[in-house]
């Protein structure tokens, strides 16, 4: 009885807490502008389910792939054992599907466990990644402090989760001969059937019956834990993948989002004739572009918590690659944090109309790394679950230009050619055609 009511007050209590953290990510990712998400919904659904849950985009380098989706696999199929988990824990009764399923219980705790053994050998594998072979996308300087430790944090909570399911199946593999009438039979698992014999086999009935219980407090303790540590992890995106990709753009990714209201001054430029848009009186000064995140989309927001910070992106990166100071990650890691750094003046009692001072441009993205970006798209490319650097770039640098009027001069330059001739060259317009001419003469 005293575990049953431990249980559901810790139940409650992590539901408590998830409820308020994930409401406030919510509430962040709401700071966006309305975008309205256009495309046939089946395609979606195809994208989500190739890129999200089938990691499509992983395997473009196989080795790390296939770590990558053992612990993924494990994760998944590892909830079905949790079902059972709650049962138990709520109604206070000990493998309560086993003596219903039998053979096909045995078959799914053996795979939830061999998925788990698999699990952990990636696990060892990706900590070698991180510390020993220091993989250069992983060691990069965005990645320094916390998000290092993040990365680690995570790893040795698997190692921690992973003891603890052998170690509640292999002592309950031992006390199933003991005390059949209390531990039902399981079937001969597939590892704990030899491994709970061989390294429990020789101790006392009280102290396996410690042990199952530490075990068992322990793989739930620790899936609690990693719930109530997720929304302050980059591992959040075990999560918002799924949305992510199916919100993603179907368009072409060389293709940008034109603004209204400068799609509307060149059609009354190209057409005289064309109706001239009814002005709200009560609108305010017409700002374009962004300079923090409620300028930006809630796609941008929804992109910037879905990041995994694998860095496939930045190692992609030209501008990156030649030493300039982009870093698409970055970018994402940076508009993250000024949402959480937002979110936390305001629980302060900060007045949110007047805000902080601060912006994202500037204060946590400068001007030389939106003007780096040469916006070819590699990072929209290679990004794993269809987040898009490039558009909050586009937005920063679209306000830079035409409401800060802060561009570089050879961009000036640019601009005025492209207006006065019709070409990023300075030339005479009636010279532009010239090359046709003789070409037509040589022929």
């Amino acid at each position: 009885m005293i575990q049953q009511i431990l249980f559901i007050l810790v139940l409650a209590g992590l539901g408590w807490f998830a409820y308020q953290r994930y409401s406030e990510i919510w509430q962040n990712i709401k700071r966006g502008k309305d975008l309205a998400i256009e495309g046939d919904s089946g395609v979606r659904m195809k994208n989500m389910i190739l890129l999200a849950f089938g990691q499509k985009k992983m395997f473009k380098n196989f080795i790390p792939a296939i770590f990558h989706f053992f612990i993924y696999a494990a994760f998944m199929v590892t909830q079905i054992e949790l079902i059972e988990i709650f049962v138990d824990g709520i109604f206070g009764v000990h493998r309560f599907f086993a003596p219903y399923l039998g053979a096909f219980y045995t078959f799914i705790i053996s795979f939830i466990e061999i998925l788990s053994l698999l699990a952990l050998v990636a696990t060892f594998v990706f900590l070698a990644r991180r510390n020993l072979l220091k993989v250069p996308r992983l060691t990069m300087n965005e990645m320094n402090g916390w998000p290092k430790l993040d990365g680690n944090l995570i790893l040795y909570g698997e190692l921690f989760l992973v003891a603890c399911i052998f170690t509640m199946n292999g002592t309950d593999t031992v006390l199933q001969k003991i005390d059949p009438a209390h531990y039902p039979s399981t079937g001969f698992l597939a590892i704990s059937g030899w491994l709970g014999p061989a390294l429990f086999g020789g101790l006392g009935e009280g102290t396996l019956k410690i042990l199952e219980r530490i075990g068992w407090w322990g793989h739930i303790l620790g899936v609690f834990g990693f719930i109530a540590y997720l929304p302050f992890s980059k591992h959040l995106h075990i999560l918002l993948a799924f949305p992510n990709a199916y919100f993603s753009s179907l368009e072409s990714k060389g293709k940008m989002r034109n603004m209204p209201e400068i799609a509307a001054e060149v059609k009354l430029m190209m057409d005289p004739n064309a109706p001239i848009p009814e002005e709200d009186p009560n609108a305010g000064p017409v700002s374009f572009g962004a300079n923090d995140v409620d300028g930006l989309s809630w796609k941008n927001l929804l992109d910037a918590y879905a990041c995994t910070e694998c860095g496939r992106c930045t190692a992609n990166c030209p501008a990156n690659q030649t030493g300039k100071e982009l870093s698409p990650r970055a970018i994402m890691m940076k508009t993250r944090d000024r949402m959480e750094d937002l979110s936390k003046f305001e629980k302060a009692g900060g007045n949110k109309e007047e805000g902080d001072g601060k912006a994202l441009l500037g204060d946590y993205i400068t001007k030389e790394e939106i003007n780096a970006c040469t916006t070819c798209n590699a990072c929209v490319e290679e990004c794993p679950v269809s987040i898009n650097p490039l558009s909050i770039i586009t937005e920063l640098r679209r306000y830079t230009i035409l409401d800060a009027a802060d561009s570089p001069e050879e961009w000036n330059l640019m601009f005025g050619n492209v207006e006065n001739n019709g070409a990023v060259w300075q030339f005479n317009p009636q010279d532009r055609a010239k090359w046709v001419e003789e070409l037509e003469e040589g022929s």
